[in-house]
């Protein structure tokens, strides 16, 4: 009884302080555009001249817009903005994207990990192997190992098609660390989940194991107290937080966010998919119904692609290990069939984006099935055209997405896709029971891919992303048991429901389209 009347006055304080940060980032972006407005009221009345050439400059910004490398429908709406308001658009083109504001975020410019040579003639023996084996796999494996993955052999996974059970086998294995835990999440909140996991690396940091965390900042303003902060601390635990929002207010930074799920222990075993440490994760608490998500482990050799991905993020943000970076490695090495390949994304690599090119060579190389979960889809041409492309070649190509969405204005966005992809024979499937938050793909009970990326604008342009291509695993037949299972909960979702929409419901969501890349 007494700690839940402490935590209500927690709650509330952070309620508040969550209310205020975000009131100021609201507020700053508010004053931005009027400021703008006004300014441009003000020349068209007082500096007729001067106006002009404002709007020629405007003209000549949308031109370069254009001609500028990246994202197509990141290209259209400032054009748009640009040749609509040329004034107002290329001030707030300066202010919000006339440059990679990513570059700006105090994350140090730092190296990857520099492999062992050793390892390098490994990853290039094994996609030799693998491209013997499939031609198709062995080509996406090259180009993800030319933008710094290995590919890995001996290893194996585990797949989770639930959260709960991910939690029980994340801290049975938390509590065999020996050396280290490093653990990078989105979402870090205080619940029941939190209490289990925090117990057990409380008492392994006592027994001397190094714990590092990192979690962003603006996915957890509501969710994780200044007090539980401190705790961590106080338990010997280093913690970061991840571009804190307080700290660009006068910007709209906190658009970029650290949104990987990643957590490895002692270089042999790691954890990736789309759970986050929340207790509606494991249906705990009851938000959209029933949340269903995945995860995998893998144990062995690929681990360690996971480990050097939170040690490159961890030296971005400014912080430092006590040991070198070879201390960290596995010290066993592992077992398993098949091939694995850990990678990672974010907007430092722009316009260049390796999980958007990964999914496109999915797409693409599919011969029988293409199984696709995610909670969103907003993509750009190229994307929706490959997928209407497969179906109309043959491919069993199947999307699933949530029935109860959590961003009502997201889903309507998404909506708009989905009448192209059933004309061309593309299956939608809503899962009915509640909140579909997993991101799989599966093609050809082959290759799977599983980690915190979804379908949309702000995984392949503004998020930092992570994720795992698994080739001729057994795990591979566990997703598609669990898809197949999924499948059966789900409702198809016909071209007549789409078309049966009411017309306000379209023309807004049409709207809504334009400014997909900040939903």
């Amino acid at each position: 009884m007494r700690r839940n009347r402490t935590k209500t006055p927690e709650r509330t304080e952070r309620r508040i302080s969550a209310f205020t940060s975000l009131s100021m980032c609201a507020f700053t972006v508010i004053a931005q555009i009027a400021v703008t407005l006004l300014l441009t009221k003000f020349l068209r009345e007082k500096v007729g001249y001067f106006y002009a050439i404002l709007e020629f400059a405007g003209a000549v910004a949308a031109i370069r817009v254009y001609l500028r490398s990246g994202s197509p429908s990141y290209k259209l709406v400032w054009m748009c903005l640009l040749l609509a308001l040329p004034v107002s658009g290329m001030i707030l083109f300066c202010l919000w994207g006339g440059t990679h504001q990513a570059k700006s975020l105090s994350l140090r410019k730092i190296a990857p990990i520099r492999e062992r040579e050793s390892v390098w003639m490994d990853s290039e023996n094994n996609i030799a192997r693998l491209r013997r084996q499939s031609p198709e796999w062995g080509r996406m494996a090259s180009f993800l190992a030319k933008k710094g993955f290995p590919l890995y052999r001996n290893t194996t996974a585990h797949y989770f098609p639930d959260g709960a059970v991910f939690f029980d086998d994340l801290i049975d294995h938390l509590r065999q660390a020996e050396v280290y835990i490093f653990l990078e999440y989105y979402i870090l909140a205080e619940g029941q989940i939190w209490d289990r996991i925090f117990a057990v690396l409380k008492e392994r940091a006592a027994a001397g194991v190094e714990v590092c965390i990192i979690f962003d900042d603006f996915g957890n303003l509501t969710r994780l107290s200044d007090a539980t902060l401190q705790a961590m601390q106080d338990a010997g635990i280093e913690v970061e937080v991840f571009n804190p929002v307080h700290r660009y207010v006068n910007r709209i930074y906190f658009n970029y966010r650290d949104h990987r799920k990643i957590a490895v222990i002692d270089g042999s075993t790691a954890y990736t998919g789309g759970i986050n440490v929340a207790d509606e994760y494991a249906n705990l608490v009851v938000r959209f119904g029933h949340w269903k998500d995945s995860a995998v482990r893998i144990d062995g050799d690929g681990a360690w692609g996971f480990a050097a991905q939170f040690i490159h993020m961890w030296k971005m943000i400014g912080k430092t290990l006590p040991n070198e970076d070879d201390y960290y490695r596995p010290r066993r090495t592992g077992t398993g069939t098949g091939y694995c390949q850990p990678f990672t994304d974010g907007p430092l690599n722009n316009p260049e984006n390796p999980i958007e090119d990964t999914y496109l060579q999915l797409m693409a190389s599919a011969k029988r099935f293409l199984y696709i979960t995610t909670p969103y889809y907003a993509v750009e041409e190229s994307m929706q055209k490959a997928l209407c492309i497969a179906a109309d070649a043959g491919v069993d190509v199947r999307l699933c997405v949530p029935a109860v969405p959590d961003h009502k204005f997201t889903y309507m966005v998404a909506e708009t896709y989905w009448g192209e992809l059933m004309t061309h024979g593309v299956k939608i499937y809503k899962y009915t029971p509640g909140f579909l938050h997993a991101k799989s793909v599966m093609v050809d009970r082959e290759v799977a891919l599983i980690g915190s990326t979804n379908m949309d604008y702000r995984t392949f342009q503004l998020h930092y992303e992570c994720g795992v291509l698994l080739y001729h695993m057994p795990v591979v037949e566990e997703l598609l048991e669990d898809l197949d299972e999924l499948m059966g909960q789900s409702a198809p979702y016909t071209l007549a429901e789409w078309e049966q929409r009411p017309w306000y419901r379209r023309t807004f969501a049409a709207l809504l389209k334009l400014g997909a890349i900040w939903l």
